[in-house]
């Protein structure tokens, strides 16, 4: 390992061909490698940097640096209910952490702050954002799980409700849902045995309805505890709605007109009874990062487009304010990446390692202030990368900061490698795509290409920046 980083070292730029791990990936992969000194003008690896990739998840980086520039560590969300007239206004503004027991705080303060009837209408406000609700880009046949929940002005319980599936002897499925979930769970699934699954090539499949309708069909092999399910919210609106009529009844505020999705049409003066505050910016981005949520990103860069441009945020608008606030405040050029989205969900996002690169030694040059590494997760610590198979054990684990990332057929990674008190003095890309490696039999364990190159790799990073 020393002589092939004392080799490496010979060279300013190392070529593809040259980097012996990149031979562990599977036939017809792309890669791009980029490691780089963070203390000195020294470059180690550097191939295909001008290549255009799918950055995934690592995206976030971008979106949360933009963020932190834009609307700084005081921001937070603010949802509020109001009276207007005889009716009463709740303003959303896509906070992607609301959650039931807030919206019931919200009405059980109005009750007790301003009355406890409504004489004319209830509004949900969701003017906040506008446009569409998934970017293009994402993929149709995911659209039902949680982690491509719709951005959505009107949030709630991050717009995701969780349920079981269990297997019965008499060949077919049940389903459980909790009782306060608005939305219709039915399952044809059938229970079939492991060989039964393998002869007929049957897998659960999900079909969903705008009017948050969920139907489990194909089959699922045998099992003695449920599987748990996290299904996407289809129709966020009107499941808030839903629940706040629910809410409504147990709070014992009366509404004598109608819960109605949208904006008040005719404009009175208002007046702000009672308002709920998600936690600040540095909270969400360590939620963001760590936890790689998806709703967070996407709903951030709906509202920095609404701030940059002041008008209802979009993905549109969103991701052409994160191009600008990055060039305009700290000089770095995405005039030429493609952004649909600011979670790295869409398959259509593309972006260089270089590019990328540039991100992280702006985070790093900037550290004192931004406070963004820290939000990032550890290779075998915490985060996604507590159980990376390629991070569990040493050298790897502890020695490693980044942020992962993986769309179909791509499996990236970017961050820091660690010196040995810990600190960063090394930055790393790695954009893999293309990746699809022969499949294996699941009786007969093997280790994946991806994981045995990322072990190599990030031996590699972990020597630089311990031993340069």
């Amino acid at each position: 390992m020393r002589l092939l980083t004392s080799l490496l070292a010979i060279s300013f730029t190392c070529s593809a061909s040259a980097y012996a791990p990149l031979e562990r990936l599977s036939d017809g992969s792309s890669s791009s490698l980029i490691l780089q000194s963070l203390s000195e003008n020294k470059v180690q690896l550097n191939t295909n940097t001008q290549g255009y990739f799918p950055p995934a998840s690592t995206l976030k980086l971008v979106t949360a640096l933009a963020a932190k520039l834009e609307l700084g560590d005081n921001f937070h969300y603010t949802t509020s209910i109001a009276q207007s007239g005889r009716d009463a206004i709740i303003q959303f503004t896509g906070d992607p952490t609301l959650q039931r027991d807030d919206l019931k705080k919200l009405l059980n303060q109005y009750a007790e702050k301003q009355s406890n009837t409504i004489q004319g209408n209830l509004y949900l406000d969701n003017s906040a954002f506008t446009g569409y609700q998934r970017a293009v880009g994402w993929p149709w046949d995911i659209l039902g799980v949680c982690y491509s929940a719709p951005s959505t002005a009107i949030t709630l319980d991050s717009n995701c409700v969780q349920a079981s599936i269990y297997t019965q002897d008499n060949g077919k499925t049940r389903v459980y849902i909790p009782v306060h979930y608005p939305v219709v769970v039915s399952t044809i699934a059938e229970t079939v045995t492991k060989s039964g699954q393998k002869a007929t090539q049957c897998e659960l499949e999900l079909l969903t309805t705008p009017d948050n309708h969920y139907q489990l069909s194909g089959c699922l092999v045998e099992r003695k505890k449920p599987l748990p399910l996290k299904f996407a919210i289809q129709n966020p609106e009107l499941y808030t709605q839903e629940v706040t009529k629910s809410l409504l009844k147990e709070s014992g505020l009366i509404v004598k007109g109608n819960v109605i999705i949208g904006a008040k049409p005719l404009s009175e003066q208002t007046k702000v009874v009672a308002s709920h505050q998600s936690q600040k910016l540095p909270v969400l981005l360590d939620t963001m990062l760590k936890k790689s949520d998806n709703l967070i990103a996407d709903n951030l860069t709906k509202t920095l487009g609404s701030e940059f441009y002041v008008q209802p945020g979009s993905f549109n608008n969103g991701t052409e304010a994160i191009k600008q606030i990055l060039l305009t405040k700290a000089g770095i050029d995405l005039s030429q990446a493609h952004l649909a989205d600011g979670s790295g969900l869409s398959r259509n996002n593309r972006m260089t390692s270089q590019s990328m690169a540039e991100v992280l030694r702006y985070i790093w040059q900037n550290d004192a202030n931004l406070q963004l590494i820290k939000a990032m997760p550890t290779s075998g610590v915490d985060g996604t990368l507590r159980y990376r198979q390629s991070m569990r054990k040493a050298p790897i684990k502890e020695n490693i900061i980044a942020k992962s990332g993986s769309v179909y057929g791509s499996y990236n990674m970017a961050g820091y490698g660690l010196d040995k008190s810990g600190k960063p003095n090394s930055l790393f890309v790695q954009f893999v795509r293309d990746y699809f490696p022969n499949k294996q039999d699941q009786d007969k364990p093997v280790e994946a290409p991806i994981v045995t190159f990322e072990k190599a790799f990030y031996r590699d990073v972990i020597e630089f920046s311990q031993n340069k």
